[in-house]
C-alpha cells in the first residue's frame, strides 16, 4: 500500500480524497492556487505546494508542477479527482513515467474513452447501444447544417473533449445549427483545448442514466447498479439518485452487462461511469444508448456508495496499489435509496445567473459520516463540500458549492430529508440555489419519479419564484413572524434609551404573508392565528440566522432576515418577505407610498459576473427584439444576451475583453 498522496485538485473533492486516505493512515498532500491559498482542502492536508495564479491554465492545469510537487514531498500517488486533468492521457502517462502510481485507469483507456469520436465506435464495436449520429470530424457551419438535417431535427452538438455539461447545444433547427457550432466549438476549445464537435440524434422524452463499473488490473470487472441524474440544467446535473425510479433488475443487468463489456474491450481498471441516454416511453428494457464513459470519479459517487456501502475513493486507491476486488458482481447489493443535490452559486431567482463572492455566513446541515460497509437502521445526511465561512467563490472554478446526500431506507423517505437538511442549509453572501433543490424535491412530478432531462425547462418555463406554500405553511409561518417580533420588542424595551420600560411588548400582530393576512395574537409556547390556537417552541435569539421551531406538534426550520417592516422567512424552498405590523398600527399601512423600481428599460445589463468576449453592435445601430447584441463568458459557459426591443444603441460602455460585474450597463439606447 501507498504511504503518500497528492490531490491533483482542489475543493471539495480533494477533502472528500483526503477523508478515506486518512481513514487508510496514508499521508496527505495538497496542491493549491493563489486563490485557494487558505481553503480547507489546504489547510486538511499534511502537507501543502502552491502551483501559480488563480487561472487553472495556470495552476491546476499544469502537469510539470503537480508532478513536482510530488517529488518533492515523496508522495508515492496521485490522485486526479475529476475535471482538471483527470481525464488527460499525457498526464497518467507522465505519472508512469516519473515512477508515481496514478489512482484512476490506463492511459490507453482515458484516450479511448476521452474521444467522445472514437468512444462511440469502440461501443458500437463492443455491443453497446450507440445512438444514432454523424462521428467524423465536421468541418465548418455549413457542413454541421448538412449533417443535422441528415439525422433529423431534434439534434445535439457536442464538444468531443467535452464534460460537465460544458461544450452542448441543443439545435431544434437549421438557424440553431447555424447560431450554435461555432460556439459549441469555442467552449470546447477554450474548456478542453479541442475544437472538434460532433452531432447526433437528440432522443426526446429523454432520460440520463449512468452505470458504475470497477475494475482491478487483474482482469475483475463489477458494475454496482445505476444512478438517475435526468434533472439538469443547461446539460449541468443538479440532482442524482441511486437506484433509478425506472430501472428495472432485468434493464440493471442489461445496462451493466454493456457497461462492462465496454470496460473490458478497453483495457479499464479503477473507477469509471458508462453515461446513458434511456427513452423515457420504451417498455422492452432496451431502449437505452451509450452517451460517453467517464474515466474518472464522478462529481454524484457518494450515492453510489450509500447505496451499496462501498468507499469508491478507497477502491481506485487499492486498485491503483494492485490489489486484486475483494468482492464478486453477486455480492454486490443495493440497499435504500439515496438522493444527491449540487448546492451552486447561483441565483433561480434571477434565471440561474452564477454568483461569485465572498461566503459571508456558511453553515451546512449537521451531517453523519457515511456508514461504509454498514446498514443503517434509519436514514442519515451526508455533507461534502469544500468551503468555509469568510471563505471565496471565484470566477475562475466550478460554482458548486457543496453536495447534500441523503440516504433512507425509501425513496420518500431520502426526499423527506433533503427538504428537512436544505432548510437547515444556511448560505449568505452569494447567491445559491437551496431554495429551488428543495422545491426540486418537493414537486409532485418528482416524487413520482417521472423524470426527463427537460425536468427544469418543462416544470419552471418562466423560470423559478420559489416553492408555493399551502394555506397551512403560511399559518404556520405567520405565528412564528409574529412571535419573533415579540422578541424583538421585548428585547428592544430591555435596551435602555430605545423604549419605556414599563411598556409591556406588543403581543397582537397583523401579518401580510405572500397576499395573505393573519391576525396573530402571541403567548407563552403559544400563538393565535385568525382564533386557531397553536402551539409554539423555537429557539431563536436576536441575531440568529436559523430557527428551529416547533409549531403545532410539526418541525419547521427557517432562515430568518429582518427587514423594515418585518421579516424575511425562507422554508420548503421559497423566500417570504412577512410584513408584521402591531394590530392598531395596521390599518395605517394603507396610507404609505409605494417607491418604484427604477426604470433599466434604456440600458443593456450585465447579469452576472463575467467576461465580455464578443460585442455584435456599435454606436447608432439600430437593433430589434431577440437580436444577439453581446455575449458574456461566465463560469466557462457562454452567454447571449439579446435585445428585449427596438432600439437604437446610444453608446458602448465596454469593448471585449472587460471584466464586467453584475448590472454593469454594457450598453445604453436612445
Amino acid at each position: 500500500m501507498f504511504k503518500k498522496i497528492l490531490v491533483a485538485n482542489r475543493g471539495e473533492i480533494a477533502c472528500r480524497v483526503f477523508r478515506t486516505a486518512r481513514r487508510m493512515g496514508l499521508k496527505t498532500v495538497a496542491v493549491y492556487s493563489d486563490a485557494d491559498a487558505r481553503s480547507p482542502h489546504v489547510l486538511m492536508a499534511d502537507e501543502a505546494v502552491r502551483l501559480g495564479p488563480a487561472p487553472a491554465s495556470e495552476s491546476y492545469l499544469k502537469a510539470d508542477l503537480i508532478l513536482l510537487a510530488a517529488k518533492e514531498t515523496g508522495a508515492d500517488c496521485i490522485h486526479p479527482g475529476y475535471g482538471f486533468l483527470s481525464e488527460r492521457e499525457s498526464f497518467a502517462k507522465a505519472c508512469a513515467e516519473a515512477g508515481i502510481a496514478f489512482v484512476g485507469p490506463p492511459p490507453g483507456a482515458i484516450a479511448a474513452m476521452g474521444d467522445k469520436i472514437e468512444s462511440k465506435k469502440l461501443a458500437k464495436a463492443a455491443g453497446v447501444n450507440v445512438v444514432p449520429g454523424f462521428v467524423g470530424v465536421i468541418e465548418d457551419t455549413e457542413h454541421a447544417v448538412r449533417i443535422a438535417g441528415e439525422i433529423g431535427y431534434p439534434v445535439m452538438m457536442k464538444a468531443s473533449a467535452g464534460g460537465g455539461g460544458k461544450g452542448m447545444r441543443l439545435a431544434w433547427s437549421e438557424q440553431d445549427v447555424r447560431e450554435g457550432f461555432e460556439a459549441t466549438r469555442r467552449e470546447g476549445l477554450a474548456s478542453f483545448g479541442d475544437d472538434r464537435v460532433f452531432i447526433e440524434k437528440f432522443i426526446e422524452s429523454p432520460r440520463h442514466i449512468e452505470i458504475q463499473v470497477l475494475g482491478d488490473q487483474h482482469g475483475n470487472i463489477v458494475y454496482l447498479g445505476e444512478r438517475e441524474c435526468s434533472i439538469q440544467r443547461r446539460h449541468q446535473k443538479v440532482v442524482e439518485e441511486a437506484p433509478s425510479p425506472f430501472v428495472t433488475p432485468d434493464m440493471r443487468r442489461k445496462m451493466g452487462e454493456q457497461a462492462v463489456a465496454l470496460a473490458r474491450a478497453v483495457g479499464y481498471y479503477s473507477a469509471g461511469t458508462v453515461e446513458l441516454i434511456v427513452s423515457g416511453a420504451d417498455t422492452t428494457g432496451d431502449g437505452f444508448y451509450f452517451l460517453e464513459m467517464n474515466t474518472r470519479l464522478q462529481v454524484e459517487h457518494p450515492v453510489t456508495e450509500a447505496v451499496t456501502g462501498l468507499d469508491l475513493v478507497e477502491q481506485m486507491i487499492r486498485v491503483a496499489a494492485g490489489e486484486t476486488l475483494a468482492f464478486a458482481q453477486g455480492d454486490v447489493k443495493l440497499n435504500g435509496w439515496a438522493i444527491e443535490n449540487r448546492v451552486y452559486a447561483e441565483d433561480p431567482y434571477r434565471g440561474f445567473l452564477p454568483s461569485t463572492g465572498r461566503l459571508v455566513r456558511y453553515a451546512p446541515p449537521v451531517a453523519t459520516d457515511t456508514p461504509y460497509g454498514t446498514v443503517p437502521d434509519a436514514g442519515y445526511v451526508r455533507v461534502d463540500d469544500g468551503v468555509a465561512e469568510g471563505g471565496e467563490v471565484s470566477m475562475f472554478y466550478d460554482p458548486m458549492i457543496a453536495k447534500l446526500v441523503t440516504w433512507a431506507p425509501s425513496r420518500d423517505e431520502a426526499a423527506a430529508l433533503q427538504v428537512a437538511a436544505l432548510d437547515r442549509f444556511v448560505v449568505e453572501g452569494v447567491g445559491n440555489n437551496v431554495d429551488f433543490l428543495s422545491a426540486l424535491m418537493q414537486h409532485p412530478r418528482f416524487l413520482s419519479g417521472a423524470l426527463t432531462t427537460g425536468f427544469i425547462a418543462e416544470e419552471y418555463p418562466d423560470g423559478f419564484t420559489g416553492a408555493a406554500a399551502d394555506t397551512e405553511l403560511k399559518r404556520r409561518l405567520a405565528a412564528l413572524a409574529g412571535t419573533l417580533s415579540t422578541v424583538m420588542a421585548a428585547r428592544a424595551r430591555r435596551i435602555e434609551g430605545q423604549l419605556g420600560a414599563p411598556l409591556a411588548p406588543p403581543t397582537g400582530w397583523h401579518v401580510t404573508l405572500d397576499g395573505d393576512d393573519f391576525a396573530v395574537e402571541v403567548a407563552d409556547d403559544a400563538a393565535t392565528v385568525d382564533g386557531a390556537h397553536m402551539a409554539l417552541t423555537h429557539d431563536f435569539c436576536p441575531g440568529a440566522r436559523l430557527v428551529q421551531a416547533v409549531v403545532d406538534g410539526k418541525a419547521l426550520s427557517v432562515k430568518v432576515d429582518p427587514v423594515r417592516t418585518g421579516w424575511r422567512l425562507t422554508a420548503r424552498g421559497a423566500a417570504h418577505v412577512v410584513r408584521v405590523l402591531p394590530a392598531h398600527v395596521a390599518p395605517l399601512a394603507r396610507h404609505m407610498i409605494e417607491k418604484l423600481p427604477p426604470d433599466t428599460s434604456k440600458f443593456l445589463l450585465c447579469p452576472m459576473p463575467g467576461l465580455l468576449t464578443r460585442l455584435e453592435v456599435s454606436a447608432g445601430d439600430k437593433v430589434e427584439a431577440g437580436q444577439p447584441l453581446a455575449v458574456v463568458e461566465a463560469m466557462k459557459m457562454e452567454n447571449i444576451l439579446r435585445a428585449e426591443r427596438p432600439a437604437t444603441v446610444a453608446k458602448v460602455n465596454f469593448a471585449p475583453g472587460d471584466s464586467l460585474s453584475v448590472d454593469a450597463a454594457i450598453l445604453e439606447f436612445e
